[in-house]
């Protein structure tokens, strides 16, 4: 058996791992890359095996750095099955169509900059289509949480719940192959515990492989009650006392949702007051929608909240915006406003547009709650820049600039080694991705430490026998 690393290693997005046995070949995972001026050029690069070639996909989420080259692999000939979770497949009928929307538009614009000439025409197409999304959705393969899959060639899988966003799973994997059976683990992204909306992670206590993420492996994040004290304390000062914006870039899936239920949950108890909530994202509104509709996989504290339970509820300072004329008049509100919205990582959509009307002025702020990755508008912003490009304009950076990690839906390095610790006897070997350099290598350093355990860090493209 040999595994490939072909994404996310030393690095966050474009998740992809390659398995190849004496009886089959699969993908877990097929991400984009973001961030950074090469992830186009990257996303374009043909695959490195033969898309025909792979028998089936095993998805651990819908985050399109875990699934977004998925139709691509379709259009280049994959016709296996992609077995998800439920509430994953659910996802993917919202977030790949609108990826595809998103590549016919930049290839659109594209060939509009380059001129009527036919060879400027031919020179841009989009990475996939609506038509090559449509496709590979009908290739996908819902599974319940905890149910034994059959994917074919010697292989068992179960999907476990892994408490990062609705849907998300660690993914164990049976190989039998040669007479004997070897056990890998994959975490895909874990949750952190203790934290609200989502259950915790599921404990897994016996691996042979395990390929564990790492996206904060060198840093804790602060706890639930301090992170709400310093969210409260952020939308006092820049609503009430500087009469100015809030604007909060978002991942539409898991993000938004879990903001949206602070929000809700400390005005309810009065620790909020005279709140204006826009959700500027048709994504984000209808991944909603399906949050709700999978109420069975909450926490307790979830479902008790009064006012949680649907979108169609009447909360009244909670307006989810649809058109674009809608979202354009956010920009004319010049305070008491919470502008939630997408991309997370500030590189594309309607929070670009909010970005440049509230950055250059003082009394606004921009409240970061996720990860933001190397190359991104949303990591020069964490990482102190003065004045930015928007749409090709110069933009002072005056606003405040918060993050507030303890938002964050992926584990800490606290939590990685918590969930490391339920393994009954250590892996035969520990494979750390998913981290930046610095933060892979730090948490590779700190399970050796621990347990004593052979761990590596692999590089893109490194293959492992096993």
């Amino acid at each position: 058996m040999k595994i490939t690393f072909l994404g996310a290693a030393r690095e966050v997005t474009g998740s992809c791992y390659l398995v190849e046995t004496a009886e089959t070949r699969f993908l877990v995972d097929c991400g984009m890359v973001q961030g950074g001026r090469e992830a186009p050029a990257r996303n374009r690069r043909p695959f490195g095996f033969d898309p025909q070639s792979i028998d089936f996909v095993l998805l651990t989420h819908a985050h399109i750095d875990h699934s977004g080259l998925l139709p691509k692999l379709t259009r280049a000939g994959f016709a296996g099955p992609i077995h998800t979770t439920d509430a994953t497949a659910d996802l993917l009928e919202v977030m790949l169509p609108d990826s595809a929307h998103i590549q016919e538009s930049d290839a659109e614009r594209a060939r509009r900059r380059a001129g009527s000439t036919r060879a400027g025409r031919a020179a841009f197409s989009p990475l996939y289509t609506m038509a090559d999304a449509q496709r590979c959705l009908r290739q996908v393969r819902p599974v319940d949480y905890d149910q034994q899959v059959t994917p074919g060639g010697g292989v068992l899988c179960r999907f476990r719940d892994a408490g990062h966003i609705l849907g998300s799973a660690i993914i164990e994997v049976w190989v039998h192959e040669h007479g004997r059976t070897t056990k890998l683990v994959f975490s895909g992204d874990l949750g952190q515990p203790d934290r609200p909306i989502l259950r915790d992670p599921s404990p897994i206590e016996e691996a042979d492989i395990l390929v564990i993420e790492s996206t904060y492996g060198d840093r804790n994040h602060k706890d639930l009650m301090a992170t709400e004290d310093e969210l409260i304390d952020i939308l006092e000062r820049t609503l009430y006392q500087q009469e100015g914006n809030v604007i909060v870039p978002a991942f539409a899936v898991g993000r938004t949702q879990e903001v949206l239920y602070h929000l809700h949950r400390l005005a309810c108890e009065g620790r909020l007051r005279d709140l204006k909530v826009f959700v500027d994202s048709p994504m984000a509104t209808a991944v909603t929608r399906i949050t709700y509709q999978h109420m069975e996989l909450f926490d307790e504290a979830a479902k008790r909240l009064a006012g949680w339970q649907g979108i169609s509820r009447d909360i009244p300072y909670l307006r989810f915006t649809a058109s674009v004329e809608e979202s354009r008049a956010l920009n004319q509100v010049r305070s008491g406003a919470i502008i939630i919205s997408a991309s997370g990582m500030c590189n594309a959509g309607r929070i670009k547009h909010h970005l440049r009307h509230n950055l250059p002025r003082r009394e606004c702020a921009v409240l970061i709650t996720g990860f933001q990755a190397q190359g991104t508008l949303g990591r020069r912003l964490v990482d102190g820049a003065r004045r930015v490009r928007i749409f090709g304009e110069d933009i002072p950076v005056r606003a405040g600039i918060h993050t507030v990690g303890g938002l964050s839906a992926h584990a800490d390095q606290r939590a990685l080694r918590t969930w490391a610790a339920n393994f009954r006897r250590p892996p035969r070997q520990t494979f750390v991705v998913h981290g930046e350099e610095t933060a892979a290598l730090a948490f590779a350093e700190r399970l050796r430490a621990d347990h004593e355990w052979a761990v590596a860090v692999p590089a893109h493209g490194h293959c492992v026998w096993l």
